[in-house]
């Protein structure tokens, strides 16, 4: 359990600003009348992304959202990205999740769109054998995006766009 990139400017670990985009989209999901399970609702949590993989499986449910905020040397990197399996029995319905996701984030922000990543590098995707995708909220590594993934107002503008997506997608 890693606590993930840092803002550049806030400072603010990835780990606390997805957890509140997280508990957002919560909120905005169940307004709409979904069922939401959680891997953690805390910050004192240590759960590896094998066994939260396992965990949602568990769980059937239709799709899970792995949200990330994104770390590089490049400090002028920008936008939004989701990530999914590429060979697992379950990535081409991933991928299609994805298709659907991502356009709906991007337009609800304002964010560059940097495409979806099909690849098979990450233990949380590997291991699910429902739709997962990873998504790359911005990067916490941009001065100007760090210190929006820290706002209310954007973080729930990702939220509503990660809601219309997967009702999208649904």
């Amino acid at each position: 359990v890693a606590s993930g990139t840092r803002g550049r400017v806030t400072k603010i670990p990835e780990y606390m600003t997805v957890l509140e985009i997280s508990m957002k989209l919560k909120d905005a999901l169940i307004a709409e009348g979904a069922e939401v399970k959680m891997t953690r609702e805390t910050h004192d949590v240590n759960i590896s992304n094998q066994e939260r993989a396992k965990l949602m499986n568990g769980y059937g449910v239709d799709v899970v959202l792995r949200i990330h905020c994104d770390g590089v040397d490049n400090h002028s990197k920008h936008g939004i990205a989701v990530y999914c399996s590429k060979s697992n029995a379950i990535a081409a319905e991933s991928y299609r999740a994805c298709e659907a996701i991502l356009p709906a984030v991007c337009e609800a922000t304002g964010a560059k769109n940097n495409g979806v990543v099909s690849n098979d590098n990450y233990t949380g995707q590997n291991w699910s054998t429902v739709p997962c995708l990873m998504v790359e909220c911005g990067f916490a590594s941009n001065p100007e995006e760090d210190v929006l993934l820290n706002t209310d107002d954007y973080q729930w503008k990702l939220a509503d766009g990660l809601t219309q997506g997967i009702i999208d997608y649904i």
